[in-house]
């Protein structure tokens, strides 16, 4: 008979499977489980020579093979299959034992479903995992939630599956109570989806405006990726530029229909922002630049408005744009990371979460999709002022944000010029505008909304609510009692 496994895995598609292999592979026994039993199976099948795996059939199977506090793992689509596994599960759980969410989930379902196991004494905990189906085989970011008891139970396991920063640390921690896991790993996708039109928006302008061909950006990029732009998606976004395709040996970006699919969490950053009131117009723009790519009827019926006709720079000036794009990139990054940031604070102070900003960048340096070389600053920056309201007010991040201005502008006039969509770029500069701004038209919009709608106004030169009779004799009323 085989000795009780540490930790079990149910749901068994590339995730599952590979997160399952990963656990072996550490030297832990591990117990799969899928509804579909050929899956099993096969993963046993084809695997097994890497660890040992206790197949189970059923669920009382599966259950039975785990050793005590039982740990499990649900590895399945979010939504109600992942509330059908936990009603299938938790019955035949006892006290103390725990149930690991590693999807996508809302956090507000992570919290409605920690809330009711914890009655029923089970542990649930919402565990962000990023990093695809390699991060998950190789070392993903782990981002746990849930109760602290129950993180001491994992965090070995957690901590030898996951991946490790350059440093060696391992790229897990405990993120707080409840849903803060989930939150934080949907602001993490948030950002990448931030990041991700960013960095298209600057591959259309050197190829539009510098007139370089595919091969040539990937180039720039890669050398961009030795400096401040080292990440993730920097390196395969010059892997992706540089192939070919073999059935008509164009560049692949040009065979690869402009229509961008995603899968929700950018948008629920974007809902979950606008319920938190923070602004992330950076994320916000690269959801909308997504579903307008999708758009094809509305973008078809609107080819032939009129616009500029750009004009290719020579040689010396698309170097020197090139040098500005750059520029741009790296501080419209910062402001995207900033908001992500500002928005977990908010979060964290909303639902009493505590969560540690300076662990979560840690955590993102390894395996995760975002995982960048300026995230080890970001880390230093929070570590040294846990109560640092916004990455621009460190000292190195305003610096250099400050001196790449006149190319960031450069860059999005050049792009309003020859209008080239760039909606990331923009939004950005307009977010360090505004909060640089002595004084915004907020102010007249308060006027408006009271003269509409008596909603009141407050002055600044006294305190309380105030309201003018508009309709009257425009004569100013205290509305605060």
């Amino acid at each position: 008979m085989s000795s009780p496994a540490q930790i079990g895995v149910t749901g068994l598609a590339v995730m599952g499977r590979n997160l399952a292999r990963n656990f072996a592979r550490r030297g832990y026994t591990v117990a799969v489980h899928n509804r579909t039993a050929a899956r099993t199976r096969e993963l046993v099948a084809e695997f097994g020579g890497e660890g040992d795996f206790v197949p189970a059939t059923t669920a009382e199977e599966f259950v039975a093979a785990l050793e005590r506090p039982r740990r499990l793992v649900v590895m399945v689509k979010a939504g109600e299959p992942t509330d059908a596994v936990i009603e299938e599960f938790a019955p035949l759980l006892a006290e103390g034992d725990i149930i690991v969410d590693g999807g996508n989930a809302h956090f507000a379902d992570t919290r409605r479903r920690e809330r009711s196991l914890r009655e029923r004494g089970i542990h649930f905990v919402g565990a962000g995992i990023s990093g695809g189906e390699e991060g998950a085989l190789n070392g993903p970011s782990i981002m746990p939630g849930g109760p602290a008891e129950s993180w001491e139970a994992l965090r070995p396991l957690l901590e030898s599956v996951a991946a490790k920063a350059a440093d060696g640390t391992p790229c897990t921690a405990h993120i707080g109570p409840d849903g803060a896991g989930h939150f934080v790993k949907m602001v993490h996708n948030g950002i990448e989806y931030a990041d991700m039109q960013l960095i298209a928006e600057a591959y259309d302008l050197l190829r539009t405006v510098a007139g370089y061909e595919p091969a040539r950006i990937a180039e720039v990029f890669r050398t961009w990726n030795t400096g401040r732009l080292d990440s993730y998606l920097i390196e395969i976004t010059a892997e992706v530029l540089a192939h070919t395709d073999a059935a008509t040996g164009l560049p692949f970006v040009d065979v690869v229909a402009d229509r961008a699919e995603q899968k929700g969490t950018g948008r629920w950053t974007v809902q979950t922002a606008l319920d938190l009131g923070v602004p992330v117009s950076g994320i916000a723009e690269a959801v909308f630049a997504r579903s307008l790519s999708g758009h094809a009827g509305l973008r078809e019926a609107c080819a032939e408005l009129p616009g500029p006709r750009c004009q290719v720079l020579d040689e010396r000036d698309a170097a020197r744009f090139a040098d500005q794009v750059e520029q741009a990139l790296y501080a419209s990054k910062v402001i995207s990371y900033a908001q992500g940031w500002n928005m977990m604070q908010a979060a964290s102070a909303e639902y009493g979460w505590g969560v540690d900003l300076a662990d979560v960048a840690a955590i993102w340096r390894g395996g995760c999709i975002i995982r960048a070389a300026f995230l080890d600053r970001v880390r230093a920056a929070c570590a040294a002022d846990p109560a640092l309201p916004t990455l621009l007010a460190d000292e190195e991040f305003a610096e250099e944000v400050g001196e790449a201005q006149p190319a960031w502008r450069t860059a999005v006039a050049t792009a309003v010029r020859y209008g080239v969509p760039v909606p990331g770029l923009s939004a950005a500069l307009a977010s360090y505008d505004a909060l640089r701004a002595e004084r915004l038209p907020a102010a007249l919009t308060q006027g408006q909304r009271d003269y509409f709608g008596a909603h009141t106004y407050r002055r600044t030169d006294r305190e309380g609510a105030f309201h003018t009779r508009w309709g009257q004799d425009r004569s100013e009323v205290r509305a605060d009692g």
